[in-house]
């Protein structure tokens, strides 16, 4: 385990806990006493410190709002029968530098990411909420931070790791629009990073769907629409023939998404075949209409597994029985066992704070 480099700690005068109900709370509406803050200036990171959760000071000319160099993570601690733990931190360690490399920006060290992350968890570790699918959501950010116009990588950057208590991101099966129009990612893009840009692309055709009933969008290839991608900002799965079919990651379009992969080795651990390959929505049609499709369903950090009850595409409505959902139903407990530390965790994803 990486040593906590040298950082600097300041600690709050006046908590917010008390006044926090982390028993239910809305994903992303709360944070915590503390965040750890480092520049980057000159060739390499200084400054590291954990201060009080305060609002930023930003010069109206900061490259990262003019030309879009931000990239950021999403990371969950819990409460453990053996204390604090946070949920495979290196995966979105090496997957923040994969970003980081795309945007050309710079890589943020180990002992910065990680033990950073870990000192200033267990400075507010009571802030963890308990409960069902209740946890504490990490935010690493990184963003350009030179002051002066021009397009070129920056020469300076601030990383931040911000901490979040949330409760269930999605509660009910969600009903999603496969999108014809817009496109999220081509190949040679970088649809495979978590940059900030892929985020506000998105919005207006989930804005669009949301004002025609819908939760969000399935996103399909640039070329044909025809493609599968994403559903919203989470992977996607479905169960035909009992078998679990997600689309590859080849072509650099989706992001490589930590609870993907940990569906995929529950999936194996539960006998369920999985198939990670290209999928069109053509077969989704007619497995659907053969009555071949089980389950349909959205894996991310925020959202952990989330079922999907309806997939419209060109006027027609293809509902599932999210009840009758078994397969998702006991990955995702299996994946709670191992978060809480009720199940062997074979796979040492779970790190101490």
């Amino acid at each position: 385990m990486t040593e906590a480099p040298d950082i600097s700690v300041e600690k709050t005068t006046s908590s917010k806990l008390a006044s926090t109900n982390l028993k239910d709370i809305p994903f992303g509406s709360a944070f915590t006493d503390h965040m750890l803050e480092a520049d980057y200036e000159d060739g390499e990171w200084k400054n590291v410190g954990i201060r009080p959760y305060q609002a930023l000071q930003l010069d109206p000319s900061l490259a990262a709002l003019h030309y879009g160099q931000a990239i950021f993570e999403g990371i969950k601690a819990y409460r453990t029968t053996d204390g604090e733990a946070i949920f495979r931190p290196y995966d979105n360690f090496r997957r923040f530098n994969q970003s980081a490399a795309r945007m050309n920006m710079p890589a943020v060290p180990e002992e910065i990411f990680i033990a950073g992350m870990r000192q200033l968890i267990a400075i507010d570790r009571n802030w963890i909420p308990d409960g069902e699918d209740h946890s504490l959501y990490i935010r690493p950010v990184m963003f350009a931070t030179d002051e002066v116009l021009g397009v070129r990588p920056s020469n300076k950057y601030k990383f931040l790791i911000i901490l979040s208590p949330t409760g269930p991101y999605y509660v009910n099966p969600m009903r999603i629009a496969v999108e014809e129009t817009y496109t999220r990612a081509a190949p040679g893009g970088a649809g495979f990073s978590k940059n900030a840009g892929n985020y506000g692309g998105s919005m207006l055709a989930a804005t669009r769907a949301k004002q025609e009933g819908f939760d969000q969008v399935l996103w399909t290839d640039a070329f044909e629409h025809r493609w599968l991608q994403e559903v919203g900002m989470m992977n996607v799965f479905f169960i035909i023939d009992g078998v679990a079919i997600t689309p590859s990651l080849e072509e650099g379009t989706i992001l490589e998404g930590v609870t993907r992969d940990s569906v995929i080795r529950g999936l194996g651990e539960m006998g369920v075949r999985t198939e990670e390959r290209r999928i069109s929505i053509d077969e989704v049609v007619e497995a659907h209409a053969a009555g071949r499709i089980s389950e349909v369903f959205g894996t991310g950090t925020a959202a952990v597994i989330a079922p999907i009850r309806e997939l419209y595409y060109k006027g027609r409505s293809m509902e599932f029985d999210p009840s009758g959902y078994t397969v998702s139903a006991a990955v995702k407990q299996w994946l709670n066992e191992i978060r809480s530390g009720e199940r062997e965790d074979r796979f040492n994803w779970m790190v101490k704070v």
